[in-house]
């Protein structure tokens, strides 16, 4: 099989498979007992929690970990909600974002909080007139992720950051995309990542607070967390994600060179017809979003069994539903169904990317043939 799905998760690197073996085998010990061998293990997570907040490069504030990104950013919509100063009940966010943001923005707006869902230009980034226009000192915060899981467009997060400062209000940046591949933007009071993204494991992301930006827990129970999220830590995940995040640290400038090298490589492979959705100045050169017309994206899928790509969002595909985020960009239904995205990363080579791309280029052209 050629993967190319990075932005659903990515491959564990061999160096974070052996760092967490020792911590699932024989290290069983509960981090929270009082015992030497409990002891260890928490010493364990605080090393981890130290390689992430470094590779994370942010200061003023520290690192929670959570069992996902997705709890993360619940948490701190949720929880800044909870805590609002009396008159802040407007939450700003766009609508290309995950749907661990819109889903939970519209659950705190059945609650009464004040929604604005900001439309997004057609190459997929943010109007920073437009959000200057809606900013006033209601907003409580100001919801942008840096950069976009399904078409890989990044956002002026730092400029954002300012903008919600300047009015009092917080700035959440969902990061999950950018950590470890990019520089993650200075700016934002709250910062959410993920392990399996990075070469990690699954079962556990981040929260990143600046101090004095503390929501109210989300999960009660033990506060086991800095007081701040309960739950039974475990040592090999935080051990794994310490590890991931360390080796992204040292490899991301080779990382971000050889997607950019792929990049061009899977472009000239798949030759003309397609279209790169979003902007191609503003993103990530790991994500390779494309449309082609008359496409239908989830038959090439079926018929392409040993090539793994997606039609976008790993957690929105068994919807049924077109891409909200291509929708967004002012793509029609048709547009958006032949649209598919493909995402390589540190272990995918040349020469099985280029492979990929004949054949989904090949399989392309067989469909206009037979729908012709």
């Amino acid at each position: 099989m050629i993967y190319l799905d990075y932005q659903a998760t990515t491959p564990l690197a061999p160096e974070v498979a052996k760092a967490m073996q020792p911590w699932i085998e024989e290290k069983f010990a509960n981090p929270h007992s009082p015992s030497r061998w409990g002891n260890e293990a928490e010493a364990a997570i605080e090393v981890g929690r130290k390689r992430v907040e470094t590779a994370m490069g942010l200061t003023g504030g520290s690192l929670a970990f959570t069992g996902s990104a997705t709890e993360a950013l619940n948490w701190a919509l949720k929880g800044s909600a909870e805590k609002a100063p009396k008159g802040r009940n407007r939450i700003i966010t766009v609508a290309t974002e995950h749907a661990a943001v819109l889903d939970t923005c519209e659950w705190l707006a059945a609650g009464g909080i004040d929604l604005t869902v900001l439309p997004v230009q057609p190459d997929g980034r943010l109007d920073l007139d437009l959000l200057s226009r809606e900013l006033d000192e209601r907003v409580l915060l100001v919801a942008v992720m840096q950069v976009n899981n399904e078409i890989g467009v990044t956002q002026p997060i730092t400029e954002i950051a300012d903008m919600a400062h300047a009015c009092g209000a917080l700035m959440l940046c969902d990061a999950v995309q950018a950590f470890g591949r990019v520089e993650l933007c200075k700016g934002p009071d709250l910062v959410a990542v993920s392990a399996h993204k990075i070469y990690g494991p699954k079962g556990i992301g981040a929260l990143w607070i600046r101090k004095g930006a503390e929501p109210a827990p989300f999960i009660h129970g033990g506060g086991q967390e800095r007081g701040l999220r309960s739950g039974t830590l475990s040592p090999a995940l935080c051990v794994g994600f310490g590890a991931a995040a360390k080796l992204a640290e040292e490899r991301q400038h080779r990382d971000y060179d050889h997607v950019q090298k792929l990049w061009g490589a899977a472009t000239r492979a798949l030759g003309k017809g397609w279209i790169i959705n979003g902007s191609t100045n503003h993103r990530y050169p790991g994500n390779l979003n494309i449309r082609r017309e008359g496409l239908d994206g989830a038959r090439l899928i079926a018929d392409l069994r040993d090539i793994a790509f997606s039609l976008g969002s790993a957690c929105a595909s068994g919807s049924g539903r077109p891409s909200h985020v291509l929708r967004a960009l002012g793509l029609d239904y048709r547009q958006a169904r032949s649209s598919i995205r493909l995402g390589f990363g540190r272990y995918t080579k040349q020469k099985e990317l280029v492979e990929a791309c004949h054949q989904i280029a090949a399989h392309a052209h067989a469909q206009e043939k037979l729908d012709a």
